[in-house]
Parts: structure tokens; C-alpha cells; sequence
């Protein structure tokens, strides 16, 4: 009975922190949505302005569909804004553009943690796929070693995570920086946007946590299930 309430509650918990997080960032965005920045500046003009005035001019900014799908592409170098972000003048919008291009200032930089999670997406893929079926596999037939070998295949996905939350601090970091030094927010929005960029960083901490309580919780099952 102990086991199932643990089994269960660690379930629940990670359940609980990823919808917390899911509403925290969203109605951090929405509020800050409404608040036009003074500079009237759209998400790709504050991109664009950061973009060269750090000597990226080759990097080019598009417009995708969605919303919060905003992204840098490494590989094409390319800022990807969603389409509310691309052209609205909100502090969520210019936050977030500004957040992206700090990923684009990391890859110019050589940013040793950019580049660690680089190297590690391969890896990451294949872990996890194997990691999951081994692990299924070794209940449905109750080998647990294999189900074991499957969980320490799933900490390459935590390690990912683990690496990702420097990458993303640093990069809302840069942003804030850059909307400050370049006069695109002033004294009153700045604090707004680290408010927006909060949010947002907070869902990298709360994916790391909810990664770290499931392994767990499958390791428990696997030692249980040895037990009987």
C-alpha cells in the first residue's frame, strides 16, 4: 500500500509542477501581452536591432505559426518568432524576440554549454527512445535488469535538461542586457521583461524536476517489484 500511494503521489507531483508551470508561463505572457512597450518596436524590428548591432546581420528572422513557438535554429541560423511575437509591440513580445537572439549571441559566442546540448540531442533521441521500450519491455516480461537499463538510459535526458537551464538563464539574461544597453525598454519596462523572461525560464526548471521525480519513481517500482 506504501508503495502504490509513493508510486502514485510522485505521478501526481509531476503532474501538478508541469500544469503549474504550463499556467504560470501562459498567464505571465498574457499579462504582459496587453502592456504595449513604449518604443512601439515589433518583435522582429527589437530582433533585428539586436541581431546587428552584434554584427549578426547574415541571421534572419522568419515568421512561424503558433503561439510561444518561438525558437533559434542553430543549424540554418535562423530566429524563428511566432507570429504574435513577429509583430506585436508588447514587453512579451520584445522579451521573448530579445531571448531568442541571446541564443543566437551564444552561438556566435561559442557558448560551451549551447554547444555541450548541441552534442547531446543525438545522443538524447536514441537514449530515450531505447530507454522507454527497454523499460517496458521489462515489465511486460518482469526482467527487471533490462527495465533498470532503460531508467539509466532516461538520465541522458535528464543530463539534457540538467545542461539546457544554463543555455536558457543565460540567454533572458543577454535579452535583458540588450533591451537595456540598446534603450529598446526603459527603467520601467525592464522589469517587466524579467518578470515575462521568469516565467519562461521557470518551465525549464519544472521539465528538469518532473524528469528527475518519474525516473525515480521508476526506479521505486523496479525495487518493489524485486521485493515480492
Amino acid at each position: 500500500m506504501d508503495s502504490f500511494i509513493i508510486n502514485y503521489g510522485l505521478l501526481f507531483l509531476g503532474l501538478i509542477i508541469t500544469v503549474a508551470a504550463d499556467i504560470y508561463v501562459n498567464s505571465s505572457y498574457g499579462k504582459y501581452k496587453k502592456v504595449q512597450s513604449k518604443s512601439g518596436l515589433t518583435g522582429f524590428e527589437v530582433a533585428r536591432k539586436i541581431l546587428d548591432e552584434n554584427g549578426l546581420n547574415d541571421i534572419d528572422i522568419v515568421s512561424v505559426k503558433g503561439e510561444l513557438s518561438d525558437h533559434y535554429d542553430p543549424r540554418r541560423k535562423v530566429v524563428r518568432l511566432s507570429e504574435p511575437v513577429f509583430n506585436g509591440t508588447s514587453i512579451s513580445s520584445v522579451s521573448v524576440a530579445a531571448h531568442e537572439v541571446g541564443h543566437a549571441i551564444q552561438d556566435k559566442e561559442n557558448y560551451s554549454f549551447m554547444r555541450i546540448r548541441a552534442m547531446l540531442v543525438p545522443v538524447v533521441n536514441f537514449s530515450s527512445k531505447l530507454g522507454y521500450f527497454a523499460i517496458f519491455l521489462g515489465f511486460i516480461f518482469n526482467f527487471l535488469d533490462l527495465a533498470l537499463f532503460g531508467i539509466i538510459l532516461l538520465l541522458a535526458m535528464l543530463l539534457f535538461q540538467l545542461v539546457t537551464l544554463p543555455v536558457e538563464f543565460d540567454a533572458s539574461k543577454r535579452a535583458k542586457m540588450q533591451l537595456a544597453d540598446l534603450a529598446i525598454l526603459d527603467s520601467e519596462e525592464v522589469p517587466k521583461s524579467s518578470n515575462m523572461l521568469r516565467a519562461a525560464a521557470f518551465t525549464y526548471v519544472a521539465s528538469l524536476v518532473t524528469t528527475l521525480l518519474e525516473i525515480l519513481r521508476l526506479v521505486l517500482v523496479v525495487f518493489n517489484n524485486r521485493e515480492r
